[in-house]
């Protein structure tokens, strides 16, 4: 097999300068972080505008932040539908079109919670506003996996499409960190009652002025669909549900592929603070620290995943995660003490099994469907598993600690990753196989 070959920039015969590998790379990471930021910065600082939207429950404070974090999961279950419409305009109009839309839509929808009025000036139209912010949101985010995976993997070269895949991830986790540093630095420069007031307004008009950039760099972009970009004559244009009617068992096969990485990745990088609060008792800042270090060093790790899977393969890797998680989710959350180097290390340790899963998944799923329905293919089966699996995952495990199971978890991490072992085992492997036109 031949080795990887260095990002450069091409030129035509004409001598035109066409983007760079370069620029197709940033085109799709930045704009993903922006995506990312604007997501995450919602769950973040759900505390400070909770009171502001909604009216207080006679005798429960804790009213407004659950009906705030009720809109977060609504917010969530219209990813599938931005994964199905998305990808189809992905795959329809072009991948450049859909990065455009997406980013159009989440700026939009940040801008919208920044504009949000109180409930006090304005009644329930406070948390309605609120409501289709999110909505809009979610349908952004649900086709922004479909639309930069496909383009992130058919913008790279021979060789190179297990690294270029590693990027969503890298640029998902820069954008969760981005969102949780600028909170911090709000909260720290600002008073509670000024964050209250105005201060969570910022992070928001941040995230739709970022957009912007998104927008600008993406507009650079080089199309990756043929049809789209002119190099093939005029086809008739899938339908909708194309991907899901002609090729059932590749959408069923996301399923699998994507299940058990999902509820590990929500797991580990979202709930687990909160599991060793809830568990062992944790301090909550030092539990937030420990998340971040442990996402700065996850985010190092997925070119390094990508490269590998590139030489080796994408199976060995997904075999190795699944594996991995299966034998260990039990014992690695078992270790979770109240001691901050206990979860930094359980953290770390599964960040780096993760990988296996994170920076091969999207080389993985684009290499499955044919171009033509490729975006579509995967946006809505990923996105109705990240909702079913991954969107769940605290909520899970916060139940089986209610109900007084709280070691059932870990097994509940297990098996699912246990059913994705017996789908990766049965899975062809795709790292030399070109991409199907």
């Amino acid at each position: 097999m031949s080795s990887a070959q260095p990002i450069t920039e091409d030129r035509t015969p004409g001598g035109d300068r066409p983007p760079s590998q370069l620029r197709q790379l940033a085109a799709a990471s930045v704009g993903n972080a922006v995506e990312w930021y604007d997501w995450y910065a919602y769950s973040f600082l759900a505390v400070y505008f909770a009171d502001q939207v909604f009216p207080k429950g006679a005798g429960n404070s804790l009213v407004p932040l659950l009906s705030t974090f009720a809109v977060f999961a609504v917010g969530f279950f219209m990813r599938p539908v931005g994964g199905l419409l998305m990808g189809a305009v992905a795959d329809r109009r072009g991948r450049r079109a859909a990065l455009t839309l997406t980013i159009l839509l989440m700026g939009g929808g940040s801008l919208l919670v920044a504009l949000t009025p109180t409930y006090a000036a304005t009644g329930v139209l406070a948390p309605l506003v609120l409501v289709l912010a999110r909505l809009v949101q979610g349908l952004s985010v649900g086709g922004e996996f479909a639309a930069s995976t496909t383009f992130l993997v058919e913008s790279a070269g021979e060789g190179r499409r297990g690294l270029f895949s590693s990027f969503q991830y890298v640029s998902t986790t820069l954008g969760q960190l981005l969102a949780s540093g600028t909170g911090a630095l709000l909260a720290a420069l600002l008073t509670e009652r000024q964050m209250g007031q105005w201060g969570w307004r910022v992070a928001f008009l941040v995230g739709a002025a970022l957009s912007l950039l998104g927008l600008w760099i993406r507009s650079g972009a080089r199309e990756t669909l043929p049809e789209a970009a002119g190099e093939e004559g005029p086809a008739a244009r899938p339908g909708l549900f194309e991907a899901l009617r002609r090729h059932p068992r590749q959408s069923l096969l996301i399923c699998g592929i994507t299940a058990g990485g999902t509820l590990a990745y929500y797991t580990w990088t979202t709930y687990l603070p909160t599991y060793a609060q809830v568990n062992a008792g944790f301090d909550k800042g030092d539990a937030l620290t420990a998340g971040t270090l442990s996402l700065a060093f996850f985010a190092l790790l997925q070119p390094l995943g990508g490269l590998l899977s590139d030489r080796v393969g994408r199976k060995p890797l997904l075999i190795t995660f699944a594996l991995g998680f299966a034998v260990l989710a039990v014992p690695l959350l078992h270790l979770v003490t109240d001691a901050f180097v206990s979860l930094l290390l359980v953290q770390c340790a599964g960040m780096v099994l993760l990988t296996g899963y994170t920076s091969v998944a999207a080389a993985v799923n684009a290499e499955i469907f044919p171009a033509r329905v490729r975006a579509a293919g995967i946006g809505f089966p990923y996105s109705l598993t990240v909702a079913l699996f991954g969107g769940t995952a605290p909520y899970v495990g916060t139940w089986f600690k209610q109900a007084g199971h709280a070691d059932l978890f870990p097994w509940y991490v297990a098996v699912l990753c246990l059913i994705s072992l017996v789908v990766y085992l049965r899975l062809p492997e795709t790292a030399r196989r070109p991409l199907e036109k």
